[in-house]
């Protein structure tokens, strides 16, 4: 069994990143410029943002953060979008979620110029990914792809499971799979999937997405499999010191001695997330995806 290393496969990248940029300033080009909109306190989002931040310090983005309180009004928050939008310093910005109840996520999602939408969640970038096109691909997903490809985790002809089917990761996730130059053949399995242990059973690789933390136990893996855990959930732990503590959605001291690959959480597929959205915000400030 070895395990997949995120934190260290995130460091190699943002240096890439880093060098790149700086071979675009000595060519006397514009540094790749990176804003944030955070509404509200959620305390989970703050820490995103914060991270978020100093990883464009790392790679030497420039950065913004742009706060708001939680009683703007929607028109309000699509009006701040519409300014981005027109920013021509603003290579890509991001729309921290999740939003007040009473302002629309898509809405605001659909607002945002997908040649800025960084996060990959705008229907046209989405659109694009799902055939095959130049596109900005969802943080998640694209940081999954990065682990297995940097770890030469065959795939082709592979059967890779795929449980969860949320917009952000489980979907994306399933194409992405499935696309040539990775050509898996993909299941995707979720809250009404029918025996979901005799599919896993069958699977090379396993993606668990669900939001449950301990959902994948051992009874449900093959030797031999690759397994990689997207769950992030705070479970209360009264030794640890911040009184919580993160569990992935893998039954993780079950599984791992029957993996031949496996992520950790933490340091698995949360650092490739972040660095994902350094590598979006390169290929925004370098006019890759979008050449008009």
């Amino acid at each position: 069994m070895e395990l997949i290393d995120g934190k260290k496969i995130s460091k190699e990248i943002r240096q890439e990143i880093a060098a790149e940029v700086a071979q675009m300033i000595a060519a006397g080009q514009k540094r790749p410029h990176l804003v944030a909109v955070l509404v509200g306190h959620d305390g989970g989002s703050e820490t995103y943002v914060a991270n978020k931040i100093k990883a464009c310090e790392e790679c030497g983005f420039k950065s913004s953060l742009r706060r708001f309180e939680t009683d703007i009004t929607e028109a309000e928050l699509l009006n701040v979008v519409a300014e981005l939008n027109n920013d021509p310093d603003v290579d890509g910005f991001i729309v921290q979620l999740p939003l007040p109840k009473h302002i629309s996520e898509e809405k605001v999602t659909e607002a945002i110029d997908p040649r800025k939408d960084v996060d990959g969640f705008h229907p046209q970038n989405v659109g694009r990914m799902t055939i095959g096109a130049p596109a900005f691909i969802s943080a998640t997903p694209q940081g999954i792809v990065d682990l297995i490809r940097r770890y030469n985790i065959p795939t082709a002809g592979k059967h890779a499971v795929v449980i969860g089917r949320s917009n952000i990761v489980g979907r994306p996730m399933s194409i992405l799979l499935s696309q040539k130059g990775i050509d898996c053949t993909v299941t995707v399995c979720h809250s009404r999937t029918p025996n979901m242990k005799d599919i896993c059973r069958q699977a090379d690789i396993i993606v668990a997405a669900i939001g449950k933390p301990g959902f994948v136990t051992a009874d449900m893996v093959k030797p031999g499999a690759v397994i990689i855990d997207v769950g992030t959930t705070r479970v209360t732990d009264p030794t640890a010191e911040r009184g919580w503590r993160l569990k992935g959605d893998v039954d993780f001291a079950n599984v791992a001695p029957l993996c031949s690959y496996i992520t950790p959480v933490p340091g698995g597929v949360g650092p490739m997330t972040i660095v994902s959205l350094m590598k979006n915000t390169l290929l925004a400030g370098k006019k890759a995806i979008y050449k008009d």
